[in-house]
Parts: C-alpha cells; structure tokens; sequence
C-alpha cells in the first residue's frame, strides 16, 4: 500500500484544516488506517484512528473534540477534520496502514506510512 498525504499549510490559532490520504496499490477497506504527527524534536505521537469500516474511532486526548477521522473505502482515502487548531498542534502529519482488526496506538504496530504532510499553527 502507498499513501500520499496533503492538504498541510500554514494557517493561524482557531483555523481548520483538512488532511487527505490517498491510497494506491491496494484497497484499504481492510486496513485500520490512522494519523500521527511529529513535532520536531519529539517521538511521533498518535492523533486518530479507524477501523475498517469506521466503526470504531479512536483519539488522543490532545485533539478530542477538535479532530475528526474518517474515511471513503470507496474513494481509498482518509481524511482528518482539524478544527480549532492550536500552536502545538504543529507538526508533520503522517498517515499509516495496519492490517490487524483493531485501532492501535503505537507507531510499531502499523505497516504502511505515508510521506508526511507539514501543518503549522500560529499564535
């Protein structure tokens, strides 16, 4: 499976942002598919997660409320609804596949990544 993240910018404190994940060589239906990011100088970080078929969603703390996961099987893409963004929420994006059954945090236990899409928040 390849994924191609976009949809990163600059924007400023309050803005939205949505994040796409194309993916190709494979269809993800049966793929828990999720968001990490990574500022610099820190380990990469869990944002959000998916089930298959959307069932069950999973979030880190930091972005409940704000942050929203989905996903078109039918289209191969994943998105991430970013409202109400904040300065530390800066940081490289990046989209990855797991073929297990259940929405995992730990960047170990995915098997496909995407190349990383950067969004940067200003106070």
């Amino acid at each position: 499976v390849q994924l191609q993240a976009s949809g990163g910018g600059l924007v400023q404190a309050g803005d939205s942002l949505r994040l796409s994940c194309a993916a190709s060589g494979r269809t993800i239906s049966r793929y828990v598919m999720a968001w990490f990011r990574q500022a610099p100088g820190k380990e990469r970080e869990f944002v959000a997660g998916i089930s298959w078929a959307g069932g069950s969603l999973n979030y880190a703390d930091s972005v409940k409320g704000r942050f929203t996961i989905s996903r078109d099987n039918a289209k191969n893409t994943v998105f991430l609804q970013m409202n109400s963004l904040k300065p530390e929420d800066t940081a490289v994006y990046y989209c990855a596949a797991d073929s297990s059954t259940r929405v995992l945090s730990r960047p170990i236990n995915y098997d496909y990544w995407g190349q990383g899409t950067q969004v940067t928040v200003s106070s």
